[in-house]
């Protein structure tokens, strides 16, 4: 890797950072240059993620997989703070590019101008989720967690209403909770182990004395969840649904991913400290994760049949999602993990559009549009009453082409139906599973019972909501899409859509990533070796 390209690992991180800052500059009636100084930080952001991608999907100059390490200020772990990047890393980085981008185009259709500080909460909020896959060590995990979190309590008020306020008190709760035992699980690991690189942490746990590796696992236990929390697994995600519905359409669409960064911390440190070189931990809470994920996809299923708004749906569609992941996790079974992985990315990308098609739909008829009616030619012999002519000739708006279309698209990939990546991804996870003993007959076929009533709860619920919004008397008004929502919503469905035919390429991705991951010694060596 280029020293070039060594650099673009801190990017993510620093430029929404630096942009952010330079926003607090200028007060709200600068509006539009804060909403250039975020697009242009969105596209370098896109465009960087792309490059990294592109470049741990190739490997090492030898073709084989690593982890690329940035050392700041020059100083090498275990002592220095590092970040990485690996298969893992730059898939989230990818994913976050994607929806933020897509959260904040809508917003320039007017929600950045319903309250202070939008454009610099927002990207300080992909600052911290983009430091959070990057990084090396567990105290920086927590710091730019906060950040993240701290941003998304102001983002959650954005717009202001009681509705957001008494949902806004909740979210802060208990993410304050979850981030008490994050420090507590983090100190407790600190005093057994005397290290804090996750690397580092890794060679040490086969060495734990016997007498200290109790509170090691307690440590573990309760920084695990902090991080179930995070991932809104059940019994405690219940704050989800009702937060995410509650927050604006951007807001919520960008919010998507960020109980797929509980996922993500959970993948890596069970992935990379509990693997067969742990000695006495190996497989350390993985029955734990397996029950609590296949709960997590039951209640998310439940919910999205009792849902009585779009929204609310997609909130649980996600939390279903999440679930998925973690049983996959639980299992062991690393050819599922890729399919995990994959559906993972498709779901978040599609609720993320219900997000933004519910706020459309939701709207009061003072922000709606009538549909022409229909013209005729006077010489044509109608056979119809005038009645019926304007049952018959009523032309389909634009608008709503275009909604039913994406939330179509949106909702085949949350129910999983073919040919869609939902579909590819459970697939994937089916075979691999069936094919696998990872998790013994018995919890197998429970899982894939769980996931496939997941399917069915989500086409049940989706199929309700869609008749509901798009089945309209001719005369009822009909949502307008604003320029910004319809590049928004379109390029998240589209995103979708680019996975569905390129599933092969994005299922080699994801199964190559689970492969590395189940390697942990080569990401260990990699960061504590000084990198590539």
């Amino acid at each position: 890797m280029s020293q070039l390209l060594d650099h673009l690992i801190i990017v993510p991180i620093i430029l929404p950072l630096v942009a952010a800052a330079a926003m607090l500059i200028f007060d709200e009636r600068h509006y539009q240059l804060k909403a250039f100084i975020s697009l242009v930080c969105m596209s370098i952001l896109a465009i960087t993620a792309v490059v990294l991608l592109h470049q741990a999907s190739v490997g090492g100059a030898d073709g084989q997989d690593t982890a690329w390490v940035y050392s700041l200020g020059n100083w090498a772990a275990p002592f220095g703070i590092v970040l990485v990047a690996d298969r893992l890393s730059t898939l989230m980085l990818a994913l976050t590019a994607v929806l933020a981008a897509g959260g904040l185009l809508f917003a320039f259709a007017r929600w950045d101008r319903a309250g202070p500080r939008f454009h610099a909460l927002y990207l300080l909020l992909v600052m911290g989720v983009n430091g959070a896959v990057l990084t090396g060590d567990l105290f920086n995990l927590f710091v730019f967690f906060e950040v993240m979190l701290a941003a998304s309590y102001g983002l959650l008020l954005h717009g202001s209403g009681d509705k957001r306020v008494r949902a806004g008190l909740g979210y802060v709760a208990i993410n304050l909770t979850a981030s008490f035992f994050f420090l507590i699980g983090v100190g407790l690991i600190y005093g057994v182990t005397g290290a804090l690189n996750m690397a580092d942490i890794a060679s040490r746990i086969a060495l734990i004395p016997v007498h200290d590796r109790a509170i090691f696992h307690v440590g573990c236990a309760v920084l695990g969840i902090a991080f179930l929390v995070k991932a809104a697994a059940w019994p405690l995600g219940f704050w989800l649904p009702g937060a995410y519905a509650a927050a604006t359409a951007p807001v919520a669409a960008v919010f998507a991913i960020l109980s797929k960064v509980g996922v993500y911390v959970l993948i890596r440190l069970s992935m990379l400290m509990f693997g067969d070189q742990a000695g006495a931990s190996a497989g350390f809470g993985q029955d734990w994760i397996l029950i609590v994920g296949i709960a997590t996809v039951l209640f998310g299923a439940a919910g999205i049949v009792a849902s009585r708004q779009l929204e609310q749906a997609a909130g649980y569609a996600i939390m279903t999602s999440s679930g998925t992941a973690l049983a996959i996790l639980g299992t062991g079974d690393t050819a599922a993990l890729g399919g995990a992985l994959f559906y993972m990315a498709a779901s978040t990308l599609a609720a993320a559009a219900l997000f933004l098609i519910a706020e459309i739909l939701a709207r009061g008829e003072d922000q709606s549009i009538l549909p022409d009616d229909a013209v005729f030619d006077d010489e044509y012999d109608d056979p119809f009453s005038p009645d019926e002519v304007q049952e018959v000739g009523r032309v389909m708006p634009a608008s709503t082409a275009f909604l039913g279309s994406a939330f179509i698209l949106a909702a085949l990939v949350t129910i999983s139906l073919p040919p869609l990546a939902g579909f590819a991804g459970k697939l994937t996870i089916f075979v691999s599973l069936l094919a696998g003993d990872g998790a013994g007959l018995s919890a197998t076929w429970v899982l894939i019972g769980a996931l496939t009533l997941s399917s069915l709860a989500s086409l049940i619920a989706l199929s309700r909501f869609g008749i509901a919004g798009f089945w309209r008397e001719l005369d009822d008004a009909l949502p307008m899409v604003r320029s910004p929502e319809f590049v928004a919503i379109g390029g998240l469905v589209l995103a979708c859509l680019w996975m569905s035919l390129g599933a092969a390429a994005g299922l080699n991705f994801a199964e190559q990533t689970s492969l590395w991951l189940a390697e942990p010694q080569a990401y260990i060596q990699a960061v504590l070796g000084g990198g590539q």
